[in-house]
């Protein structure tokens, strides 16, 4: 159910600037009264709450929570692109403060905060004549500062620093400092989250699906704390949530990456989107202006769908992605598992040549791709499972499928990290990965060990490039590994965690230098082993040439330039203080 709905009339309210010459006739001088003003404004719960339904509107901004996502996906190890899409910039890190996204993604969090402190603000100055039921005055607070904290999160992790505002900016106070990722932490994001725990609901009726809970606002200040490495906090965070017993994985992980599972017993803190309102519109429109209506949807099933399907695939899974996936070996006492080939993982997440069931209502290879060093396209985020094609309206694309921020699965795998840099409690951790493993019906790393005098794989090592993985027994070290390299982007693909993730862990140039070389012994052997020429080979099966994904990326990262985006050009050119 899709309950949260943008007000078109509030999109730009209180925006409103007023040109009236002094030698106008008096008439054009009167008050409308029909006109919605500060002064009319925020005079009843319903106001506030209309107020506040804008800031929910904020998240469905596509770089955010939709399409532009796409941006963010190919900077890590998972993803890949074609030298004809925008995208590239990012995959091989040229972008620039004046490039697009860097931008967009900049200005649509910066609405989202001013939102947010629009509603904050007036809740503070309401006066005793707005009547408020029960404890709806605090809970809409707890919203907004829950979002608040949120957009200041990603504002923090995207750029590496931020302007911080905590008011509406009256003329003149847009001009500030940066504030580092610590002060912005401190100063805003820590207490918004903290209160919005102590305030929000644990869950919402029906009609109110959608709002955020108080397992959204423990989770994401897990994060906070997992972030800035202070484990004995991350970890009492998450397992607040763990143990709550608010939540629970779905049996079929495809549940989290549908349109008709919504908000289900996984779903943490997830995004509203709907292709069935305002047909017709190309879901770019997504935000309400003056005469306009936003489109509600989501571009981001044309990334990912395949090109074929009327889509553009502007993303693409990577080689190791691939065989990772493909590494994901089913357990064969597992319940979860049926008569598919490949784990429901692969499954939920890929397509690629040899997959199975049906894509988009036709058998798989029905219609062409897997081409040109295509070897697998992305299935989280479109609509292959129960459409005949995307809908792209205007080159941009309309899916009702929901962004989910937050879920379960997340939750128990950064538990095992907080718990194995806390104490270096292996079997914890190699527990709650488990259980995201079992759900995936793969084979448990304690299974792994059982069966194999004490070892594990190393299953993020490509047996196409190496000719084995090799086997490392249960250590804090070890398992740290595993969970860096193999579960979190197996089980995370494309769901806006990996470059935040490989940036904090300070791995990028470790994982680039790894992918590059084995891009480069794939070159070598494209045509003696891999066969591109004459229907390639086993796993992967590449054909007509090897994608280079990796190797201008490799060449070209440094740290300081390319673990944040910039600061927006437009931004230090219209604050004072940044000027240099």
């Amino acid at each position: 159910m899709k309950n949260l709905k943008k007000i078109s009339l509030l999109s730009l309210l209180f925006l409103v600037v007023t040109l009236v010459s002094c030698d106008e006739e008096e008439f054009l001088k009167e008050v409308n009264p029909n006109a919605i003003t500060e002064d009319t404004f925020w005079k009843t719960q319903e106001q506030f709450n209309a107020a506040l339904t804008t800031v929910y509107g904020a998240l469905q901004f596509q770089s955010i929570s939709g399409g532009l996502l796409q941006h963010q996906m190919v900077r890590g190890d998972i993803a890949g692109t074609e030298p004809w899409y925008r995208p590239l910039q990012f995959r091989n890190l040229t972008f620039n403060d004046g490039t697009f996204y860097v931008t967009d993604k900049w200005n649509e969090l910066y609405i989202g905060v001013f939102r947010a402190n629009q509603v904050i603000n007036q809740l503070l100055s309401a006066d005793s004549s707005v009547t408020f039921n029960g404890n709806s005055k605090t809970e809409i607070e707890a919203q907004a500062r829950f979002l608040r904290a949120f957009f200041y999160f990603q504002i923090a992790h995207t750029y590496g620093q931020g302007i911080i505002h905590t008011t509406v900016p009256a003329a003149g106070e847009f001009n500030k400092d940066l504030s580092t990722i610590q002060e912005i932490t401190e100063t805003v994001i820590k207490p918004d989250l903290e209160f919005a725990k102590s305030n929000l609901p644990q869950t919402w009726s029906d009609q109110d699906l959608g709002r955020v809970t108080w397992g959204a606002a423990t989770s994401l200040l897990g994060k906070v704390y997992l972030y800035e490495e202070d484990w004995g906090m991350a970890a009492s965070n998450f397992k607040e949530v763990i143990d709550s017993g608010l939540y629970s994985l779905t049996p079929e992980i495809m549940d989290n990456f549908r349109h008709d599972t919504e908000f289900n017993s996984e779903s943490i803190f997830e995004v509203v989107y709907n292709d069935e309102l305002a047909p017709g519109i190309g879901g770019g429109a997504v935000d309400d202006f003056p005469g306009g209506v936003g489109a509600e949807a989501s571009t981001l099933s044309t990334a990912t769908g395949q090109l074929s399907f009327n889509a553009f695939n502007t993303v693409l899974a990577s080689y190791y992605l691939h065989e990772m996936l493909i590494n994901d070996v089913i357990d064969p006492s597992s319940s979860v598992n049926d008569t598919n080939i490949h784990s429901k993982r692969l499954t939920a997440t890929i397509a690629p040549r040899n997959g199975e069931g049906e894509y988009y209502n036709r058998p798989f290879l029905d219609k062409p791709g897997w081409g040109f060093g295509q070897s697998a396209y992305i299935k989280k985020h479109s609509n292959w499972y129960h459409k005949d094609q995307e809908d792209a309206v205007e080159f941009s694309g309309r899916s009702g499928i929901n962004f989910r921020h937050i879920r379960l699965a997340d939750v128990f795998l950064m538990y095992a990290e907080a718990v194995l840099e806390l104490n270096g409690d292996v079997n914890t951790a190699i527990e709650y990965i488990d259980r995201v493993r079992s759900r995936a019906g793969v084979i448990p790393l304690n299974n792994y060990i059982t069966n194999n005098g004490g070892m594990f794989p190393q299953l993020h090592v490509s047996i196409q490039v190496h000719g084995s993985q090799p086997m490392v027994s249960p250590t804090s070290e070890n398992v740290m590994t595993h969970l860096r390299r193999v579960e979190r982007p197996s089980e995370l693909c494309f769901e806006g965690q990996r470059w935040n993730d490989l940036v904090r862990w300070g791995i990028v140039a470790e994982v680039f230098n790894e992918l590059a070389a084995d891009e480069v012994w794939r070159e070598t052997n494209k045509e003696t082993v891999l066969q591109v020429s004459n229907g390639g080979v086993a796993p992967l099966f590449i054909i007509e040439r090897i994608r280079p994904d990796f190797m201008v990326a490799n060449s070209s990262y440094t740290p300081s330039q390319h673990d944040y985006l910039p600061i927006p050009t437009g931004e230090v050119q219209s604050n004072g203080n940044l000027i240099n």
